[in-house]
């Protein structure tokens, strides 16, 4: 059986992030294990601009932003594998693993993290009427055949969910000679970035046509058109409000789900709404040595907050592996109610802990002129004003170890919206 300090999980952004800031720790002998042909991840086809204003401070495409990650990893003689799978995690941090050259093998590890970023949601999981006929692509899948494969899925093109991949798309077929005729959402807003709205859809002049929904598909061979129509509070179809769209292609962009098949199995707490793991301020599991980061743990809307927390459970990871488990015996448990979903972490030990923690959260709807509101027991102890807050943006509370040490007997950490 094969020995490492450190196995990663996945060789996308958080993958290389951790393995970096893992050995800038100390940390030697540490294996990324990636099932694609290439380090870089989903970055590899995102070739549009906009990534690395926070982590490099000036604006990458998504392969130059993978690169820079790729080049650290090579500078610092960190070991990766390419083409394999991993095929279990068990309880005791044993990797099973196979490719075609090594064939099937364990790797016993002192930590592992899980960074096997998301998958887009599939038509079978919407369950849209109609045949199944070619033409139907996820977004991402239509964004590997244009921008990587060189293929152009279709030329009247409607999209069905406005996430920030389905919106990029939306520019992407246009500039390529596509028709995008229409971007259909099922909720009352969108799902990505405001600047994605702006730039792929409203500088196009591509319709954005919110609360409505694809009711047919028609087409028995190729898709030859859409019927959608505008959906109530119920999220039900109105009658009589149906249109249809003569095209060839139906891309969907209806949400993103954490890839975490192996951490199920592995034993790992699986959070009800963010699908991913549930972890404590050093972003660890609730089984011992297990890390988590990126967008196996939460789906992020910008790749720089993916490298931030993946240099985090690096660190954390290599801590780990030097010392052992902390001993602290305080858990303080974060809640999120009145319109904030969910938080990354769910717990902090307030005496482990670093100097700050950042909480991130996502909200349920669209909220103007309200705040955030964090409260130590019963007691509002920071309140942050916010003009507008949407689901498709994700938010923040910085919490000080500092300001917890004044609370020797604090258990519970409450982050809820209230008005301004």
């Amino acid at each position: 059986m094969l020995q490492y300090d450190l196995v990663i999980v996945g060789g996308g952004p958080a993958g290389l992030a951790a393995a970096v800031s893992a050995r800038d720790n100390g940390i030697e002998k540490i294996l990324i294990i990636e099932r694609d042909n290439e380090l870089g991840g989903i970055l590899n086809q995102c070739i549009h601009n906009g990534f690395g204003l926070h982590t490099f401070k000036e604006e990458l495409t998504g392969p130059e932003y993978a690169g820079r990650f790729i080049d650290q990893v090579k500078e610092r003689n960190i070991e990766y594998k390419l083409n394999t799978m991993v095929m279990d995690i068990s309880h005791d941090k044993v990797v099973t693993a196979m490719n075609r050259v090594d064939g099937m093998f364990q790797i016993a590890a002192k930590a592992v993290i899980l960074a096997m970023g998301c998958r887009e949601r599939s038509r079978g999981a919407l369950n849209i009427p109609g045949y199944r006929p070619a033409g139907i692509y996820s977004a991402g899948t239509a964004q590997r055949l244009v921008n990587i494969e060189g293929y152009m899925p279709g030329n009247k093109v409607v999209i069905l969910g406005s996430g920030d991949i389905g919106l990029i798309m939306a520019r992407r077929m246009t500039l390529e000679g596509a028709d995008v005729q229409v971007v259909a959402e099922l909720m009352p807003y969108s799902g990505g970035l405001k600047r994605n709205i702006v730039q792929c859809l409203d500088d196009f002049d591509i319709p954005l046509k919110l609360s409505h929904t694809v009711i047919d598909i028609e087409g028995k061979e190729r898709v030859t058109g859409i019927t959608i129509a505008e959906v109530g509070p119920d999220r039900k179809p109105i009658p009589g409000t149906e249109e249809h769209y003569d095209c060839d292609t139906l891309l969907l962009s209806c949400g993103l789900l954490p890839e975490n098949e192996l951490s199920k199995t592995a034993g790992v707490e699986l959070s009800n709404i963010t699908s991913g793991p549930v972890v404590n301020d050093a972003l660890e599991t609730n089984i011992e040595g297990v890390f988590a980061c990126g967008n196996v743990l939460h789906v992020h809307d910008l790749v720089d907050f993916v490298s931030q927390e993946a240099t985090n459970a690096g660190k954390n990871a290599a801590k780990y592996i030097k010392e052992g488990e902390s001993k602290s015996s305080r858990n303080v448990q974060i809640h999120a109610v009145d319109g904030v979903r969910y938080t990354v972490p769910c717990t902090i030990r307030p005496e482990e802990m670093d100097d700050t923690v950042t909480v991130r959260f996502r909200v349920g709807q669209v909220y103007q002129d309200c705040a955030v509101a964090t409260y130590f027991g019963d007691e509002l102890v920071n309140k942050r004003a916010k003009k507008i807050m949407a689901p498709g943006e994700m938010e923040q509370v910085i919490l000080l170890k500092s300001k917890l040490a004044e609370y020797p007997d604090l258990k519970d950490i409450t982050i809820k919206i209230e008005e301004a």
